[in-house]
């Protein structure tokens, strides 16, 4: 019978062993975020888990009190039923973004796996059978730790030998013009620009979609990066103490651009001496014959006491004093139109992109473009050909209705701006939103704020995540917006229904942000 209720309790941990490994990844294989994450939902947790957390008490105190009770007949039928039922939920679960079973994943699976027979044996050979629907069930979340802790050197040799063979690769051709670009926000949006706008003179290569960090760089550098490239785009992220010098001292770029500076990651970050500390090594560590871009409409950029006797430019709208500046913006629903003004020189330039943000992030490009020696000719036809960036204020059709897709965007600054180019949308204007997270203490007093500049922005306001979504909630009540035109959703899927069955194709929908599944609640 022991065998029995062994495999009925490996078939009841598949679906919580798939969950952790899920709630791990999203929490990017770090146990400190992982730990975190299940501090912060375990009340959630239970609350969902109620039936299994008291059956589990009541199977094993029967099994320690009451003599003669077939704890082992019973307890397999229950894993079997919680195997079975647990299978029926995942399999009707939708997912904004699956579990990706990479290479690294396998590896883990395999070891968590092993972990869980190993367990299963002392159960049953020190005769504690009475345990076995409380481990079936609970025991997967907890073996994570020791997972890791057994992976971690597999890991750490396959990360040293990928990026030991991309510094051979980045060695190889020391005439490759290197360009780091980082920010709070700003970077991936940037990085396109960059690419649209120096690939007209020159062969150049970015870092696909998010790659940015040493394993996507990476990944980039052994796959995409050719000897014919003579420029390799490289979007840099960070959200630990180290990370951007770790990327500098790896890509080692001549150019350096930073977009802005905020309380992004302050979870991991600590505090946001810290964020403008890291970032701001883009520019501190570049070669002394090397070119450094800044944005110094940011205040703690413009606030940074910059030490390294590289040449620099920098860059703004509402900041006057700055080598290249935009002024005269003109804002429609399809575009923005500028002009830049460097020294004596007056550049009027047209783009398909939208807002505030974009524009600024269009001057880092130019910036960088003239050093590079790009005629304004040259800079002003990219600047008119540029598509709209994939999930960064790009306005879109879906079934038939106008959509501002943000979904990338994840901070206060852009949220804002995000806003502002609703407000100037016909038709009635909606926002579909989760807020905003890993803003550390700050993150209720940034989602609270959020939802006070809603109010004469925003007509019909969708809150995806009732918990995550009170102090925006909050903030709308605190503006005076008219909160029967406020929805509170559980999922994105029932905000989109809620929105094909009152909008109209003459309306405008912004999606703004789109949180991982662990930190939709």
């Amino acid at each position: 019978m022991k065998w029995v209720v062994m495999i009925a309790m490996a078939f009841a941990m598949v679906v919580p062993t798939k969950r952790a490994l899920f709630i791990f990844q999203q929490n990017r294989y770090e146990t400190g975020r992982y730990q975190a994450w299940l501090k912060e939902n375990l009340a959630r947790l239970a609350r969902e888990d109620v039936f299994y957390i008291t059956s589990s008490v009541v199977l094993a105190a029967a099994g320690l009190f009451v003599p003669g009770l077939p704890v082992q007949i019973i307890t397999a039928v229950m894993l079997v039923f919680t195997g079975l039922m647990s299978w029926f939920i995942e399999k009707h679960t939708h997912y904004i973004k699956p579990l990706a079973y990479t290479a690294r994943v396998k590896r883990q699976i395999g070891f968590i796996v092993g972990l869980e027979v190993l367990c299963a044996l002392v159960i049953f050979l020190y005769d504690l059978d009475y345990l076995a629907y409380a481990a079936g069930w609970f025991l997967p979340w907890l073996l994570i730790w020791p997972m890791d802790g057994m992976t971690a050197p597999i890991e750490a040799g396959v990360r040293a030998h990928y990026l030991n063979d991309a510094k051979r690769i980045l060695a190889s051709d020391p005439s490759l013009i290197r360009i780091g670009i980082t920010g709070s926000f700003g970077k991936t949006t940037t990085k396109n620009i960059m690419q649209a706008m120096v690939s007209q003179q020159y062969n150049s290569l970015m870092t696909p979609a998010s790659y940015n960090t040493p394993m996507g760089i990476t990944r980039t550098i052994r796959e995409m990066l050719k000897p014919i490239h003579q420029v390799f785009v490289c979007e840099m992220g960070a959200d630990h103490v180290g990370d951007i010098r770790e990327l500098m001292e790896f890509v080692n770029p001549s150019i350096g651009v930073v977009t802005s500076i905020g309380p992004q990651h302050l979870n991991t970050f600590g505090c946001q001496e810290n964020i403008t500390k890291e970032k701001m090594n883009v520019i501190e560590m570049l070669p002394q014959d090397g070119f450094g871009v800044m944005n110094y409409d940011n205040p703690f950029i413009r606030g940074w006491n910059v030490k390294n006797k590289v040449a620099t430019a920098t860059y703004g709208i509402h900041y006057e004093k700055v080598d290249y500046r935009a002024v005269d913006i003109t804002y429609t629903s399809t575009g923005s139109s500028f002009t830049v003004v460097h020294g004596k020189e007056r550049i009027r330039l047209e783009t398909k992109l939208l807002g505030e943000l974009n524009i600024l992030n269009i001057l880092s490009a130019v910036a960088v473009a003239r050093y590079l020696g790009i005629s304004w000719q040259t800079i002003a036809r990219a600047v008119s050909a540029m598509q709209q960036v994939e999930h960064r204020l790009e306005l879109k059709k879906i079934n038939g209705y106008r959509f501002i897709d943000d979904a990338f965007n994840a901070n206060p600054t852009g949220s804002a701006m995000a806003l502002e180019v609703l407000s100037m949308m016909p038709g009635t204007r909606y926002i579909v939103t989760p807020g905003m997270i890993d803003l550390g203490e700050k993150q209720e007093e940034v989602n609270h704020r959020f939802g006070t500049l809603m109010k004469d922005r925003v007509d019909e306001v969708i809150l995806v995540g009732r918990i995550q979504t009170e102090p925006i909630y909050a903030g709308l009540m605190e503006s005076g917006f008219d909160m029967e035109h406020v929805k509170v959703v559980d999922k994105v899927a029932e905000a989109f229904d809620i929105v094909y069955s009152t909008a109209s194709r003459q309306d405008t929908i912004l999606l703004e942000n789109d949180l991982p599944d662990a930190f939709n609640h």
